[in-house]
């Protein structure tokens, strides 16, 4: 064989990792560029699809950063994130739920995306078990799955909250069972899991040597008046946090996790590995969020969310398309489909493209019954949620 030919033979050969075949696509993303494709031919839609705010980043997180820029503060920060900002969320855990959270255990990672990767490699060793409810924010179970590692669904029904049970995980655990991930508010129900919930799956992690991490990335965009951390009831959990939803810095890419003492050197080395650093000017930016002005336009906008919930979830119980469970916490609505016989797939599909209104299929977010359930983010004017409750209306009166 010459030398071309084995150039050519050589480049058919499978690279990628075998294990990315398990790796799914984020559906609520291929929602949105089929959306932005609709809007280029000039068709107006509403879109329901992504968890994002729709409110610009607040003045005084685009003023620090601003002056962070003028002082040339564009280097390197130290791996574990600027000292400035990791004391502000030790006061923050002190202000909202009571707790001496040292900032040596705060690491600033680049979004909670960053933290959930570091904690993989941190947590999560090939051939392990790792339970999480179903539904459940999708990229989880793939960092999972990209550990070689098996991501166990946990079941979770809209009798039971979408809260998984400590039956449940006794149920599921087996010899390789290594930790449990769990999120409260949940994406994409919307549900959280109260303080009674909270302790008792974390008693029950501890005493089967499971670690116990949770993702709390839209505390702050509650509506409930008891929304525990996990560290209240379990010092020694792992906690993934964003200043994406409730801070409505999305692209900025700015996240934290804190760990337990004892995994800090080992998370720090992980830090300076897999990204050096999160943004130094997104971090600059962030001390902006702590400010009194800013924690004024921020309550304004949780009030703001909590105005548009009252309404799209009472207009969608209206038209026959109700919350499966009560919305306590973020801005999603997880809604049964099923009585439309159409899979959350073909739902969704003619949603967006007969009627102009973009969602998420439940295929997104697990497996368990998840062809019955769609999510609606109200992460949209008031006007455009009356548009799409309105459209939404034309398309189950023709699904009848």
């Amino acid at each position: 064989m010459d030398y071309d030919n084995k150039q050519a033979e050589s480049a058919k050969r499978p690279f990628a990792r075998k294990s990315l075949k398990h790796v799914n696509s984020f559906k609520a993303m291929d929602v949105m560029r089929r959306a932005s494709e609709l809007e280029s031919l000039g068709r107006k839609i509403v879109h329901l699809e992504v968890g994002e705010p729709d409110f610009s980043t607040v003045a005084p997180i685009v003023d620090a950063a601003k002056k962070a820029l003028e002082k040339g503060l564009t280097q390197y920060t130290s791996p574990t994130g600027i000292v400035e900002l990791k004391t502000r969320l030790s006061e923050l855990y002190f202000r909202r739920h009571g707790l001496s959270v040292n900032a040596e255990r705060i690491l600033i990672t680049p979004g909670a995306s960053g933290g959930l990767l570091l904690l993989a490699n941190l947590l999560v060793e090939a051939g392990d078990e790792i339970l999480i409810m179903d539904p459940a924010y999708p990229c989880v179970r793939n960092f999972i799955r990209l550990m070689s590692a098996t991501p166990r669904l946990i079941p979770c029904d809209a009798q039971q909250g979408f809260r998984p049970t400590v039956s449940q995980f006794e149920k599921a655990r087996n010899s390789s069972t290594k930790g449990v991930w769990l999120a409260s508010p949940n994406n994409p129900t919307g549900t959280v899991l109260d303080r009674e919930t909270l302790t008792k799956l974390a008693v029950w992690a501890r005493s089967t040597a499971n670690h116990f991490l949770v993702d709390e990335i839209y505390h702050g965009l509650h509506y409930v008046s008891d929304l525990p951390s996990v560290l209240e009831v379990e010092s020694d959990a792992f906690v993934v946090n964003s200043f994406s939803k409730y801070f409505g810095m999305t692209g900025w890419r700015l996240g934290w996790i804190v760990v337990p003492d004892q995994y800090v050197e080992q998370a720090t080395r992980l830090a300076q590995n897999l990204y050096i650093c999160a943004s130094s000017i997104s971090q600059y930016g962030a001390l902006g969020a702590f400010t009194s002005e800013a924690e004024i336009l921020l309550e304004n906008r949780r009030h703001e969310f909590n105005q548009r919930r009252g309404y799209f979830c009472n207009a969608l119980s209206e038209i026959g398309l109700p919350p499966a469970a009560s919305v306590d916490g973020a801005f999603y609505v997880y809604a049964d489909v099923s009585r439309y016989n159409f899979d959350s797939q073909t739902f969704c599909q003619l949603m967006l493209e007969k009627f102009g209104v973009a969602m998420t299929p439940g295929t997104d977010f697990g497996e368990y019954k998840s062809s019955q359930y769609v999510r609606m983010s109200f992460t949209t004017s008031q006007e455009n949620l009356e548009l799409g409750i309105e459209r939404m209306q034309s398309a189950l009166d023709s699904f009848r």
